[in-house]
């Protein structure tokens, strides 16, 4: 049995209904990934391959997807299986028809809605994956010690050893010592959270139905979730304005939005390199002047 039989099997395990291959087409899937649509000319789903090593990245890709899915608030690729086979991983998924131009305000709208649903603690029942990069979610009641030891504190053990010490190292551990200050006027829930959302996560379907997908999933500050929206571009006025008229953030976001985008921008130069480090220690510096 190959990938690919084993595959049919187990949607037809999952799904209870009968699935023979008919066509198995290569799409795009991002960097890390490759990506497949497989149909039997009536059926369709989405496919994400990798090395075997990388298994345990799909399990919590589709465990997010199904905590987010049952939220019924926003529309993800609901999944359908995922495993192993020899030396290959893979996650099934529905396929989407994403072809349309999305609603920035219906997003915005459902985001916000999705960031209401909360539970007791920050983090998530399994840790996870931000790109490729290790992302530990054990569970925490505190949310500055969550960022400080799971996000921040963690991504710059990682730049440690990827060579970034000196400047990088030294404002890092200023804001890790500095940072209750930044929540002197905010005191988060914690909210179901994508984790990873930039302007390459998210499309539309035909109709304009929003979908964001390729979560890095976990429960915590909504403005953590919120000011990577506009860490590449951003997502337009009208997303914004519909998030703030759903639920309007605190006072110093302007600042706190800075400061969570240092664990994406640390987290771009511990996977790529280049100008990264620099844009870090920028914003740190910006973000240390304002406390």
């Amino acid at each position: 049995m190959d990938l690919w039989q084993r595959i049919e099997q187990h949607i037809k395990q999952s799904t209870g209904s009968d699935f023979n291959i008919q066509a198995n087409n290569s799409v795009g899937g991002g960097c890390i990934n490759a990506a497949f649509r497989l149909t039997d000319n009536d059926q369709d789903y989405f496919i994400k391959t990798n090395d075997v090593t990388k298994a345990q990245m799909f399990e919590a890709e589709a465990e997010g997807l199904q905590e987010m899915a049952s939220s019924n608030t926003i529309r993800v690729p609901v999944p359908v299986c995922y495993g192993a086979h020899d030396n290959q991983c893979y996650i099934v998924m529905e396929y989407l028809d994403m072809g349309g131009s999305a609603d920035m305000a219906e997003l915005g709208q459902q985001f916000a809605a999705m960031h209401r649903v909360t539970t007791e603690r920050y983090g998530w029942r399994m840790d996870n994956t931000i790109g490729s990069t290790p992302q530990p979610n054990a569970w925490m009641h505190d949310w500055i010690e969550f960022w400080r030891e799971r996000r921040l504190g963690y991504q710059l053990e990682l730049a440690a050893r990827n060579g970034y010490g000196g400047e990088l190292q030294r404002l890092g551990e200023r804001l890790l010592s500095d940072m209750p200050a930044l929540f002197n006027n905010h005191d988060p829930e914690p909210s179901m959270l994508h984790g990873d959302l930039w302007g390459g996560n998210y499309g539309a379907l035909r109709d304009g139905t929003p979908v964001i997908f390729d979560p890095a999933f976990y429960y915590g500050d909504r403005e953590a979730d919120l000011a990577m929206t506009g860490l590449f571009g951003g997502f337009g006025t009208n997303f914004y304005a519909a998030y703030n008229e759903a639920w309007p953030v605190d006072q110093g976001y302007e600042v706190r939005k800075t400061f969570y985008n240092i664990y994406h921008i640390i987290n771009h130069a511990n996977l790529f390199g280049g100008a990264y480090h620099g844009q870090a220690v920028s914003m740190m510096e910006r973000v240390l002047a304002e406390i």
